[in-house]
């Protein structure tokens, strides 16, 4: 079964969505689309009637609002809406949220408990790179991390800080799918481009393609090959 990103125009590079269930890592420098992406991501499932959660360990849910308030894809009202939960794992609301779920296994089991328990079917986390706040060895307790997260019935999207899209880390292997995010500047400016690196079980091109924003968020152009 694909699942709609809710990005327009990136479904045409999947075969007409993500293949549902599985993990997606969303990487890229900082400022080029990533949580964008990850929030339309969030507002189809929605829209879509589905349960989704989103987990981040830097930001509060009334920043993300105002981050998002320029776009009108509708995130203000799914993230406020009762199918979205928002999980902020450094504050002390969102400690005592993960606590319910034991204390045994760290962050790995309680997020993992928290998910299945409450059928989540989409899933963002923001980010790999905050993860080591929770990790003592973060090389070794990401695999374990991921290989949990991968057995859980949602589509989960974690964003991972990158710059070098050739020097590939963990996250990148175990994943189902990565997405690539580029920023390119040269005389005329900036151009921005999305690169499907890796999908399993899908036919992709690797090609970079030309992406926008717009007051309805982010587009990606299919017919748009950017020269990198």
């Amino acid at each position: 079964m694909r699942v709609p990103s809710g990005v327009p125009g990136f479904d045409e590079l999947i075969e007409g969505g993500l293949l549902a269930d599985r993990l997606y890592v969303v990487s890229g420098p900082p400022g080029s689309g990533k949580t964008t992406f990850c929030s339309q991501f969030i507002a189809q499932g929605a829209r879509d009637g589905h349960d989704c959660l989103y987990v981040t360990m830097h930001e509060t849910k009334e920043e993300l609002l105002r981050d998002m308030s320029g776009f009108e894809f509708g995130f203000d009202r799914a993230i406020q809406s009762e199918t979205v939960q928002f999980l902020n794992l450094v504050t002390e609301s969102g400690k005592r949220t993960i606590t319910q779920f034991g204390t045994d296994g760290g962050l790995t089991n309680r997020l993992v408990a928290f998910i299945e328990s409450h059928d989540v079917n989409r899933v963002v986390i923001d980010s790999t790179m905050l993860l080591q706040h929770f990790f003592s060895d973060m090389s070794d307790e990401i695999t374990g991390f991921l290989s949990a997260l991968k057995q859980t019935d949602a589509t989960i999207l974690l964003i991972s800080e990158m710059t070098d899209p050739t020097s590939y880390s963990d996250e990148h292997y175990l994943a189902h799918g990565v997405v690539f995010f580029h920023n390119f500047l040269d005389s005329s400016g900036m151009t921005r481009g999305i690169q499907v690196i890796k999908m399993r079980g899908t036919a992709i091109d690797c090609d970079i393609r030309e992406i926008s924003f717009s007051d309805q968020g982010l587009r990606v152009h299919p017919d748009r090959k950017v020269q990198g």
